[in-house]
């Protein structure tokens, strides 16, 4: 075992590179003195960032939101594939093992968003709350920033999306079943496979796949409109599971369902290749073919419109398999759009109220 595998032991990434817009590059030396042996295990350190905004706009036409909120920078999680991590090397960090283990809390996002949402010039259209970082990722439990954002969408009736891997959103059933019933939230709940073992190796501070599961029962109990995620899906890895995981969350109760292939932007590839050499050594070399042959052979095709579902005949079996497994199992019947209509500003102190 190496110096950094032993310190990255429970993390996702294995290694820790500096990012593209860094000067110079880091490793780790030994110089003889068997220092390497004495570094400690990463642990988690939380900075509170200073936000002035709140709300994020996106202009990607094969995204289905035009503005989210990303309470979180970096996540905890681990996930060796996780898409988001370029984004830490804005902060001159790693997007390795600094993106889950340096963290980056917006305290203020309440306040901000109500603000932000009081403007007169503000259009109400749905926001997809944890977009790029998990928005109930460990942290949240403690920080309650999440939560704090539902109550000012709840208070404003602004509808929100929401995408997460935790259980952990059932403890705000409280809030999003009242809204469920206005027609404003819809929660996705991502599961990439059954065997808790390779979950466990994927996405290593996520809870368990029947976790997730039992989080779509209660929320689907609650009435509030589910979706499963099989996302990503990554060749000769967990594709095989595709009609298993739809069929577990359709008895759940899950009445949606979406997936997307793996994606290996920027700094994601090298961290996902370590990973995959690490932990499948005997089919890493099969797993970037056939990542290749569906990315235009590329480790990544970044082009609006294939860069979630990619292209070739390995990606347009998936495409069918996933089409027909929910054909079959009623899923995707029917789409639900949330309301826009419903918004309002709740009156402020000092302001005279309306008769009619």
């Amino acid at each position: 075992m190496t110096a950094l595998s032993q310190q990255a032991r429970g993390r996702g990434a294995g290694v820790n590179m500096a990012g593209r817009f860094e000067a110079h590059a880091r490793s780790l030396f030994d110089d003889g003195w068997q220092g390497l042996e004495e570094l400690a295990a990463f642990k988690t350190t939380v900075f509170e960032e200073k936000s002035r905004t709140i709300i994020t706009k996106n202009d990607s036409p094969d995204i289905g939101f035009d503005q989210s909120i990303n309470p979180y920078r970096g996540c905890e999680h681990g996930c060796s594939y996780c898409y988001a991590r370029p984004s830490h090397t804005y902060m001159g960090l790693s997007s390795g093992l600094d993106f889950e283990s340096k963290l980056f809390a917006k305290p203020e996002a309440a306040k901000l968003l109500r603000a932000e949402l009081m403007a007169k010039t503000y259009v109400p259209r749905t926001i997809a709350l944890g977009a790029n970082t998990d928005a109930y990722q460990p942290i949240e439990r403690e920080r309650r920033i999440t939560r704090g954002i539902l109550e000012v969408l709840s208070e404003f009736n602004h509808p929100v999306g929401i995408v997460t891997k935790s259980a952990l959103v059932t403890r705000d059933i409280d809030i999003l079943a009242p809204m469920a019933k206005k027609g404003l939230i819809k929660v996705a709940v991502s599961v990439t496979s059954l065997d808790a073992k390779l979950a466990r190796a994927m996405e290593p501070r996520t809870p368990t796949p029947a976790k997730r599961l039992a989080a779509i029962e209660q929320l689907s109990a609650a009435g509030i409109p589910t979706v499963v995620m099989v996302a990503p899906i990554i060749p000769a890895v967990n594709d095989a599971g595709i009609e298993a995981i739809l069929s577990a969350a359709k008895t759940a109760g899950a009445q949606e369902a979406g997936y997307v292939m793996l994606r290996l932007p920027h700094e994601v590839k090298d961290v996902f290749k370590d990973w995959l050499a690490t932990a499948m050594p005997d089919r890493a070399a099969k797993v970037m073919s056939l990542v290749r042959s569906s990315g235009g052979g590329k480790d990544y095709d970044n082009r609006f419109g294939v860069r979630q579902t990619g292209t070739g005949p390995y990606a347009w079996t998936i495409g069918r398999r996933f089409e027909l497994a929910c054909r079959r199992l009623g899923l995707n019947r029917r789409k639900l759009k949330l309301d826009v209509t419903q918004f309002r500003r709740p009156p402020q102190p000092g302001e005279q109220l309306s008769l009619l």
